[in-house]
This record gives structure tokens, C-alpha cells and sequence, in this order.
């Protein structure tokens, strides 16, 4: 990385880093068996901010890198700023040099492998999906290598690379203008990814599952014990929870969990917890700001123990930074990584006697949630009745509403058997890769949609 220079305002900046981020992608579309688009970009920029007084400075550079102008450009803006509009100084939590260690390993490069083959591959998902009644097939594969590389005023410098795989296949059926679809997805580190995943019954799944819901009955909504697979289990940790815990949110009054450290908001059944050092989709050796990825225990035990944190939150609350994350050259935010519920010890079929009748969610379909009053609406995949505590028959359109720590105290049983799902989040027009997870849980009462 290049060597940086003070410049004339210098004396006024307090702090200023750069990231400078290099790197690939490829991805491969087949619509319905045509190749809809094969295509490889190549990408090249820089990050820099400045701070100064109470004011962030910060300006993106592409191609070709100066960074000593990146520097300039991004310490007159924070200058300019705080002259015209001062704000209270921000502070930095001081951070040690991260230690960059246990990188994912590759096996299989997909660099190595040809385009000729991935297309047979994808061939090969998409035949899998088209199961009878199905008349629509998509499939996507996705391949990035990225080099980041970063530097601060504070005498940070440190550098990694990652390569990203993965694939997305989605299915349609339809029977007297009723669509009905169904999705899988799944992302890793190597090629060797579909190997270790049997992608073609993944694929076959997919398509089961948009034949299989256009039979599906719509089933009457109200207040009912559920069940929530560790899909739907994670959306809500990740979204209703994680979203909540971040301390920017918490800093703008956008939280249900502002002044809540210490307090005991959910049953004693629930751990939920951050952790960027996994190697699941979410995971990153440093953060945007060159902090030491870490464990985050969110809630543990039922009591709210840690928000998450970037260095100027964690001077500001109070707390250890390692949570800054940013798409690109963007300006670094707080985000989550791999954000899960922690494994209890219920079988589940313990889990279903206990809630015996009721609904059993699967999957996610996407939904809302507002952090700021603690509400949340998501829908699920489709689902099952449950009755004397078996299921029974399969329904379609069904969704899962209420207040976050309602749902959180409700929680009566926790399964053994925690499943992480890689996909990406977004928040202030950036999306960031996340994996989120749950094992099934087991909620005595909370409020489903239905006809």
C-alpha cells in the first residue's frame, strides 16, 4: 500500500485510514435450460475517511488509487464540515493490530475449474428441479476473489484474501393461475462446495416444494403455539434481534434495546450470538476499521449481555468494536456476521409433544421489522398443522408477526440441532454477506397469519 502525506489541514485530523479492496467476480444464469448470462468483472478501489472534531470525511477512489488525494480529499470534507456544522468530538476505542489466522481453507480453486463444466453443473441443478408439474427453472452460480488490504493513522496495517462459491436454484409451478415456488441456495469458500452438498437433491427439493404447495390449504391465522424451523428461527434472530443490537441504531433511539444491558429480556433457554470467526458466509479475520473479528454473546441466558459495536459506538457505550463492516469502498456501519441461537438439548420430536397442536414454520420469504418498537412480520416457506402433536397437513401462506421480546420470553423448549443459512443483508443501501441460524424452537404462543 502506498505511503500517505500529511497535508496542509492535517493538524486539524484526528484520525483517517484507508481500505483498498481488489478483486473478481463471475456468475453464471440459466433460465429454464439457455444460458441467460455468463460474465466476469473485475474490480479495483479505495475507502478512505477522515475524522475531525465531531465530523466524518469520506470519499471512494476507483481504478487507479492515490490514496495520498484519497487522504486530501477525505480530511477537507471532514474539515469543511466541522468548521460550517461542529459537532461533539467523537472518540475512537483504542484497538490493537488484528492478527489475521485460520483463513478458510480451498481445496478445489474455482478458478481451476472451466466455464464449460460449471454450465454442465448448473444443467445438471436445473434438470434435478424440474420435477413433474414444474414449468419454470432458474439457477445461478456465483464465484468472488477479493484482496482487502488496510491502513490507519493509528499504525494499523494488515491484509487477507477470500474466495466466495456458491449457487442459487429457484422453481416454479402453476396449476389454474396459481404459482407457487420453491428455493435453495447454498454458499461456501470452495468449489469443494459441491461436493460436500448434495446439490442435486437440493435442486429436486426445490421443485418438490413450489408442486407440493400448490395443494396446499391456506389455514385459518390467530394466537397458537408454533414452531419455527432453524431457517425462520434464524431471520428472526438475525432480523428482529441482531438488527436491534447494533449500537448505531441504538446511539439514533431506533432500538427496543437501548439501556437494556444487564437485563434479563428473553427465557433463560436463549443465547444469541455474533460470530465473525466462523467460517460460515458472515465471516471476516478484521473488520472495515482493522478490528480483531471476536465472538459476540448477544443474549446469553435470557439476559441482553452486548450490543454490537464499531470503534466509535464502543467509545461512546461502552464495549469492545469488532462489528464495522462495509460493501466495497461504502463508509463502514455496524453490521452483523454469523448471528445464530445457540443449540439447547430438546430432540424434535420432544419439541413437537410439547407444543401439540399448532403450527410447525418453515423457511423464509422475506418480511419486516421496525427495531425501534420491537415489531416484527415475517413470512414463512410453508409449514404444517400440528395436531396431538404429530403433523399433519401441509399450508401455504402463512406468516409470523408480534413484539420481539414477547416472542423471545415465550420460547419454552430449544432443539439440539442448530442450521446456519448463508445469504446477505441490507442495511443504508449496503449488502453484506451473513449466514444466520437457529435450531428449532419451540414458542407457546405468538401470532400466525393465515386466511
Amino acid at each position: 500500500m502506498q505511503e500517505l502525506i500529511m497535508t496542509d489541514i492535517m493538524q486539524d485530523i484526528k484520525f483517517y485510514d484507508c481500505r483498498v479492496i481488489e478483486g473478481s467476480s463471475t456468475s453464471i444464469i440459466l433460465d429454464n435450460g439457455k444460458i441467460e448470462e455468463i460474465s466476469r468483472n473485475f474490480t479495483r478501489g479505495a475507502g478512505v475517511r477522515a475524522l475531525c472534531g465531531g465530523s466524518w470525511g469520506y470519499t471512494s477512489v476507483e481504478g487507479d488509487i492515490d490514496l495520498k488525494k484519497g487522504v486530501d480529499a477525505a480530511s477537507k470534507l471532514a474539515f469543511s464540515m466541522n468548521a460550517s456544522t461542529p459537532k461533539e468530538d467523537v472518540e475512537l476505542a483504542v484497538i490493537n493490530p488484528p492478527e489475521v489466522k485460520d483463513l478458510p481453507e480451498i481445496r478445489i480453486d474455482p478458478r481451476d475449474v472451466s466455464i464449460e463444466e460449471k454450465v454442465d453443473l448448473l444443467k445438471s441443478i436445473e434438470n434435478s428441479a424440474k420435477v413433474k408439474g414444474v414449468n419454470s427453472t432458474k439457477v445461478m452460480y456465483l464465484e468472488s476473489e477479493f484482496k482487502v488490504e488496510y491502513r490507519s493513522s493509528d499504525g494499523i496495517e494488515s491484509g487477507y484474501e477470500l474466495m466466495n462459491v456458491g449457487f442459487v436454484v429457484s422453481a416454479v409451478a402453476s396449476e389454474n393461475g396459481v404459482y407457487q415456488a420453491g428455493r435453495e441456495s447454498r454458499f461456501g469458500y470452495g468449489y469443494e462446495l459441491f461436493e460436500n452438498e448434495n446439490v442435486l437433491e437440493l435442486a429436486g427439493k426445490a421443485g418438490n416444494t413450489a408442486v407440493e404447495l400448490l395443494n396446499a390449504k391456506t389455514p385459518k391465522g390467530g394466537e397458537m403455539p408454533v414452531i419455527l424451523d432453524q431457517e425462520l428461527a434464524g431471520v428472526f434472530a438475525h432480523e428482529a434481534v441482531g438488527h436491534a443490537s447494533e449500537a448505531d441504531l441504538v446511539l439514533e433511539g431506533d432500538s427496543i434495546l437501548e439501556n437494556r444491558i444487564g437485563e434479563q429480556i428473553a427465557s433463560p433457554l436463549i443465547t444469541i450470538i455474533d460470530d465473525p470467526t466462523l467460517h460460515e458466509f458472515g465471516y471476516y479475520p478484521f473488520d472495515a476499521e482493522g478490528a480483531q473479528s471476536r465472538r459476540t454473546e448477544i443474549i446469553k441466558n435470557g439476559v441482553f449481555n452486548s450490543y454490537l459495536h464499531s470503534r466509535e459506538t464502543a467509545a461512546k457505550l461502552g464495549g469492545t468494536p469488532g462489528n464495522c463492516r462495509a460493501q466495497g469502498y461504502s463508509m463502514p456501519i455496524v453490521r452483523m456476521s454469523n448471528t445464530f441461537i445457540d443449540n439447547g438439548d430438546a430432540r424434535f420430536e420432544e419439541i413437537l409433544e410439547e407444543i401439540k397442536d399448532g403450527m410447525y414454520l418453515i423457511g423464509s420469504r422475506g418480511g419486516q421489522v421496525n427495531t425501534g418498537e420491537g415489531i416484527f412480520q415475517f413470512n414463512a416457506e410453508k409449514g404444517y398443522l400440528i395436531k396431538n402433536g404429530e403433523l399433519a397437513e401441509l399450508i401455504k401462506d402463512v406468516s409470523l408477526s408480534g413484539k420481539t421480546l414477547e416472542i423471545l420470553n415465550h420460547v419454552v423448549l430449544v432443539g439440539n440441532d442448530l442450521k446456519m443459512t448463508a445469504g446477505r443483508c441490507g442495511k443504508a443501501g449496503q449488502l453484506a454477506p451473513v449466514s444466520d441460524g437457529s435450531p428449532h424452537l419451540a414458542i407457546s404462543k405468538a401470532l400466525v397469519g393465515g386466511a
